[in-house]
């Protein structure tokens, strides 16, 4: 691994034997202050993700849904939170739409998030569970400064919420959003933190919160009940994973888009001279942006609730002979629009913690949109999700919106394994940027030596549309210039101006301990001992 800084950064690796990265500095502290205690990797980031729904809830909230993958210090373990739509969903509600709409409780599936902290903890953890919401507690009570990246995420929801008058009571009230430094307060997020806490996450499926959602869901013409919410389960559902040189990268299976980095990874296993191609080189970028597209149109095509994925299932799409054949249509010298292939059948947080026995985690937990579907429920400070805008209305498509099902998922963390060993544990928050963003940094670490504050400072690109790729302004000019002469339509955007370029925390294994980094597009930070 190189300890050089080849890209502007105004942040350092983090090298220790505990370490916590998240993009929220108190939300880091949240999950060091459990290490310390005496607490586990797993302590540490349910803490931390606990904490990131108060600190930072332009991106995640109590009603968010949640995935993870955790090394044990003997074994791989993957958890799918992510929750199913109500019983009563069928697609006569959408006649006459377009798609689903992205606000109010038609785009509302049952928030996963709390089942993924009292899951992690009941079976993995070491401390208490009510320990772990302390540091969270303590910020809705008491109030905390608003972080610089997450106000100005704050104030430009404003207008996106404008018409959701729950979110205005309680996010914007008096009609402002917190400035930067300001101290924001949110009592009733607190008092609902510690019902969870004391009864083990039960008071949100099946008490008084559940009554207290699904009464608002009522209210207001939902359709979320009671059963919805009491049959809520989150599922050990293990990984899928591919080799990338001497590494394996390990994705949750569907609904969600992981299996997108899986499938562009194993395109580019097969198009010769790829490893030797110079990092950061126009030849280099192109290849992967190629094969990206490739995977996105299989995953948009294909991917859904792995119970209803009745057409292709996962494994097809990571065929070897199925990945050969869709990398041949990768054209070195010229960029394309292309579709789905047919294989035969056969607003986020990201957050990562290791300790000094081994352990590490890989977490990620989001309301979708933003602050998602601009529903909070009065009195509680849950704001929820707006998954169930992922599902899509075409007839036949597996992931076509119906009752109990997991839509799409956007969000996915990661992991890499070599020789069946951890080595990083990882993530890129941002929609449609994750599963590019995660394919960006094996490459660049894994390929290229890069420690992973580096390959984090590295310029970013992301497939938008057809040949349409947005590029990170820091690349030099006569790259986007070698771009555009492949065909690419290049739309070039300052870093500082986009939250399209996502958000990445990595936690790398060494001999001794672990390096850490944080990306410095986000408010985070890496810390450790």
């Amino acid at each position: 691994m190189q300890f050089d800084a080849p890209y502007p950064s105004r942040r350092m690796p983090v090298l220790a034997r505990n370490v916590v990265a998240t993009s929220q500095p108190l939300a880091a502290q949240a999950g060091l202050r459990m290490l310390w205690a005496g607490g586990n990797a797993v302590d540490a980031a349910v803490a931390a993700a606990i904490a990131l729904t108060v600190v930072e809830p332009t991106s995640n909230g109590i009603g968010s849904d949640a995935f993870a993958i955790v090394w044990d210090g003997r074994e791989l373990h993957g958890l799918n939170a992510s929750g199913r739509s109500p019983r009563a969903l069928t697609p006569d509600r959408f006649v006459g739409r377009d798609a689903i709409p992205l606000r109010g409780w038609d785009a509302v599936s049952v928030p996963g998030a709390v089942s993924a902290w009292a899951e992690l903890s009941r079976r993995l953890g070491r401390l208490p569970f009510e320990a772990l919401f302390e540091p969270a507690i303590h910020y809705a009570e008491g109030g905390f400064p608003v972080s610089p990246i997450t106000a100005r995420a704050w104030r430009l929801s404003a207008s996106a919420f404008a018409d959701q008058p729950d979110w205005n009571r309680d996010f914007a009230p008096g009609g402002a959003t917190p400035a930067a430094g300001a101290t924001w307060r949110f009592p009733d997020q607190a008092r609902t933190l510690e019902a969870i806490a004391a009864s083990g996450g039960e008071a949100f499926y099946r008490g008084a919160l559940a009554d207290a959602m699904v009464a608002h869901a009522r209210a207001q013409g939902g359709l979320l009940d009671s059963a919805d919410l009491a049959e809520h389960r989150a599922d050990w559902v293990g990984t899928l994973a591919t080799a990338w040189q001497c590494t394996e990268l390990h994705e949750i299976p569907p609904n969600g888009q992981g299996l997108a980095a899986l499938i562009a990874l194993g395109i580019l296993r097969h198009v010769p001279g790829f490893d030797a191609l110079e990092v950061d080189s126009v030849a280099w970028l192109h290849l992967q942006i190629e094969a990206t597209k490739l995977a996105l149109a299989d995953a948009e095509r294909y991917v859904a609730d792995a119970d209803f994925m009745t057409e292709v299932a996962a494994t097809d799409l990571l065929d070897d002979g199925y990945l050969a054949e869709r990398a041949r249509l990768i054209d070195p010298a010229r960029a394309g629009d292309p579709g789905h292939g047919a294989p035969k059948r056969g607003g986020t947080v990201y957050l990562t913690a290791a300790d000094a026995d081994g352990r590490m985690v890989s977490l990620i937990q989001s309301n979708y949109y933003g602050f998602g579907s601009g529903v909070v429920v009065p009195g509680t400070g849950i704001s929820l999700q707006n998954r169930a805008a992922g599902f899509v209305l075409e007839p036949g498509h597996p992931n076509r919106v119906g009752g109990g099902k997991r839509p799409f998922h956007t969000i996915i963390p990661a992991f890499l394994t070599e020789g069946g060993a951890p080595r990083c544990s990882f993530g890129v928050m941002g929609g449609p940027m994750q599963a590019q963003g995660h394919v960006q940094m094996v490459l660049r670490m894994v390929g290229h030596g890069q420690n992973p504050q580096a390959a984090s400072d590295a310029p970013r690109w992301r497939v938008v549309a057809g040949r349409e790729v947005a590029i990170e302004s820091s690349f030099p000019g006569a790259t986007l210039e070698g771009l555009r002469a492949l065909g690419h339509e290049v739309t070039a955007t300052a870093p500082e101006a986009s939250f399209g370029f996502g958000g990445a925390q990595l936690v790398w294994r060494t001999a001794d301990g672990y390096v850490a980094g944080s990306d410095q597009r986000k408010d985070g930070q890496a810390v450790g001992f």
